[in-house]
């Protein structure tokens, strides 16, 4: 991102980059620090000053459509299918945020053509879908049970996945208002419900 950014330095040019700019919430943003691409988002948001047109969009976490192959989704499906149960930790009250492909894919889009400077942009269409709605309709379609999990049995259970512990929450509504984005496409749960994550996979 330094090279790119020195390469437009002067320029006046865009830099988008995916990432997030502290949001001073300490909490938060231990987890932003703790991220390693954030080391990469600071070094485009610093460009700003530097007369580049660098902004950063911030990608939820549950990105959603037919195209998602490797994402939270289909790994949660692949756990409950080997594990014969749709878990989720504790009451699952954790929330994610998520957002159609198609949709999040326009908010890049709008950012070219309208987002100032320096601007933190969300791509989230929905705040936060609670894992426990998440787990279960996972568990209808794969027609398995979905069950709690206490914490200390979680990352035995989701190996490697430890997302399922975390609060992942967004909001989209001032992007909305900033670039006149406005997400059409089905959300988290009715693409689950749509039943292609099931199939041909």
């Amino acid at each position: 991102m330094r090279t790119l950014g020195d390469a437009l330095t002067g320029t006046g040019r865009t830099l988008i980059g995916v990432g997030l700019t502290p949001t001073g919430d300490a909490r938060r943003d231990a987890a932003i620090a703790a991220n390693p691409r954030s080391a990469a988002a600071r070094a485009i948001a610093g460009f700003t000053e530097q007369d580049v047109r660098a902004m950063l969009v911030a990608v939820p976490p549950v990105t959603h459509s037919a195209r998602d192959r490797g994402g939270f989704l289909p790994r949660l499906i692949g756990i409950a299918r080997a594990s014969g149960v749709s878990a989720y930790v504790g009451d699952g009250a954790g929330r994610w945020a998520a957002g159609h492909t198609l949709d999040v894919a326009r908010v890049f889009r709008l950012a070219l053509e309208k987002a100032p400077a320096g601007a933190q942009l969300y791509a989230a269409a929905e705040e936060g879908v609670t894992v426990r709605e998440i787990a279960e309709t996972i568990g209808r379609r794969l027609d398995v049970p979905a069950v709690s999990i206490p914490a200390e049995q979680a990352a035995d259970h989701f190996k490697g996945f430890p997302f399922v512990t975390l609060d992942l929450t967004m909001s989209g509504k001032e992007t909305g208002r900033l670039l006149g984005w406005e997400p059409v496409h089905p959300g988290l749960i009715a693409d689950l419900e749509d039943g292609h994550y099931f199939t041909g996979r």
